[in-house]
C-alpha cells in the first residue's frame, strides 16, 4: 500500500541526488578517526565540554566567573553576555572556549575538503542551532581564518536565514518549479530529534523566481523529546499540525501548492524510507513497515483540489538548500550544521543557462 501510494502520487524522488538547482554529490558523510567519529569533535556537546574542562581548575579554587551552573545548562544567551559583559574573566574564559571549539571545526572541516566528494570546495555556509549566538558567529569566522592559513582556498560563512527558518525555506528547492506556478505557498515540515517544526512557506516566487525572498509565514514548534510519544503518535502529532497550518492559510487567503516537503535526519532512500541515521526520534523509523511520506499522503490526500504530492530528503540538504540562490557566483559548495551531531552536505550547482551558452559557442565556431 505505501509503495503504491508513493508511486501514485509522487512527482520525484525522495532523497534525490538530481535536485532542480543543483546536484547533490555527498550528505550524511560520517568520517572517522582513532577517537571516533569526526563530526562529534564539532558538535554542540563538544564545544559545551570544552567550556566544561577549561572551568574544572577554576571550579576548584571557587573562581570561575560563570558560576555554579554547569556548562549544559547555561543559555547561548548567557555565553553572549559574557562576551560583552564587564567580567574580563567570564569573557576570557568563552573566548577561550571558541578558539579551541575553532581548531577542533577547522580540523573537521579540512578532512571533509580533502575527500573526493568534497573536492574544489568554493565556499561552506554553517547553520545549526549552534550558529544561531554570537559565540557561534566568533566560532565560524575564526575557523574560516584558521583554515585560509593552511591554505585552504574556501570561504566559510554562517548560514543567511535563521537555523530554524532554513530548514523550512530549503524545502522550496525540492520541488519542481512548475509547483509555484498558480500558487504563493507551500507546507514545509522540518524534523529534529528533538523538536518536529511545521510551517508554511511563502514563495514570493513572481517577486525572485530564485525563492530569494521566500519566508516562513508562520509555523508551529514540538517539543515531541518532552512527550516521549510512540512512532505513530508522532505521525499523528505531525498530521494535525499540518492541517492546523492548512486551515490557517485557506482563513488568510493563501493558496497552498499541494506539496509538502520534509526535511528529515538520516540517509533517504529513494522510496521514503530511511536507511539509517534516525535514531534520535521517536520509535523505529528505520523500518522498512514504515514510510512517512506515504503516511502523510495517506492522512492527507488533497490539499486544495489537487492530490498532495510530498517529497522528503536529509535535513542537512535541506537547510543547505535555502542558501541555493545566495551561491550562484560559485560552482561548488557545502552545508555544515552544528547541533547534536554534525550534518553535512556539498552541491554542485546546475547551470541553467549551460545549453544556451553551448549553442552560441557552437554557432561563433561557425
Amino acid at each position: 500500500m505505501a509503495d503504491e501510494i508513493v508511486t501514485s502520487t509522487g512527482i520525484a524522488r525522495h532523497g534525490a541526488t538530481r535536485l532542480p538547482s543543483v546536484e547533490v554529490d555527498s550528505f550524511n558523510v560520517e568520517l572517522k578517526d582513532d577517537e571516533g567519529f569526526l563530526g562529534d569533535r564539532a558538535s554542540k556537546g563538544a564545544f559545551r565540554k570544552i567550556l566544561d574542562d577549561l572551568r574544572k581548575p577554576l571550579k576548584k579554587n571557587g573562581d570561575d566567573p560563570l558560576g555554579k551552573k554547569s556548562s549544559g545548562e547555561i543559555a547561548k544567551s548567557e555565553l553572549d553576555a559574557a562576551l560583552a559583559g564587564n567580567d574580563v574573566g567570564a569573557a576570557a574564559l568563552v573566548h577561550g572556549a571558541i578558539e579551541e571549539f575553532a581548531q577542533e571545526l577547522a580540523y573537521v572541516t579540512g578532512r571533509f575538503l580533502k575527500t573526493k566528494a568534497w573536492a574544489d570546495t568554493e565556499c561552506i555556509v554553517v547553520g545549526g542551532g549552534f550558529r544561531q549566538s554570537r559565540v557561534g558567529e566568533l566560532a565560524i569566522a575564526r575557523t574560516d581564518i584558521i583554515l585560509k592559513a593552511e591554505d585552504f582556498d574556501v570561504d566559510l560563512v554562517p548560514i543567511r536565514f535563521h537555523p530554524d527558518n532554513a530548514g523550512l525555506i530549503g524545502t522550496l528547492h525540492l520541488a519542481p518549479s512548475w509547483i509555484f506556478e498558480g500558487h504563493d505557498s507551500i507546507l514545509a515540515v522540518d524534523i529534529g530529534g528533538t523538536n518536529i517544526r511545521c510551517g508554511v512557506v511563502e514563495t514570493r516566487w513572481k517577486k525572485a523566481p530564485d525563492l530569494s525572498k521566500a519566508e516562513v509565514w508562520t509555523s508551529e514548534l514540538w517539543r515531541h523529546a518532552d512527550d516521549e510519544p510512540t512512532r505513530e503518535g508522532a505521525v499523528k502529532r505531525l498530521v494535525k499540525m499540518l492541517k492546523d497550518l492548512i486551515a490557517s492559510a485557506e482563513t488568510e487567503g493563501l493558496k497552498l501548492a499541494p506539496f509538502i516537503g520534509i526535511a528529515c535526519p538520516g540517509v533517504i532512500n529513494e522510496d521514503g524510507s530511511i536507511e539509517k541515521g534516525a535514531q534520535n526520534l521517536p520509535g523505529n523509523w528505520e523500518s522498512t513497515k514504515f514510510n512517512l511520506p506515504a503516511s502523510l499522503v495517506e492522512a492527507i490526500p488533497q490539499i486544495g483540489d489537487h492530490d498532495t504530492a510530498v517529497l522528503m530528503h536529509n535535513d542537512g540538504v535541506v537547510q543547505g538548500l535555502s542558501e541555493v540562490p545566495f551561491m550562484q557566483d560559485v560552482e561548488h559548495w557545502g552545508v555544515l550544521t552544528i547541533g547534536t551531531g554534525l550534518g553535512n552536505a556539498r552541491f554542485t550547482n546546475r547551470r541553467k543557462d549551460s545549453g544556451k551558452d553551448e549553442k552560441k559557442a557552437k554557432k561563433g565556431k561557425d
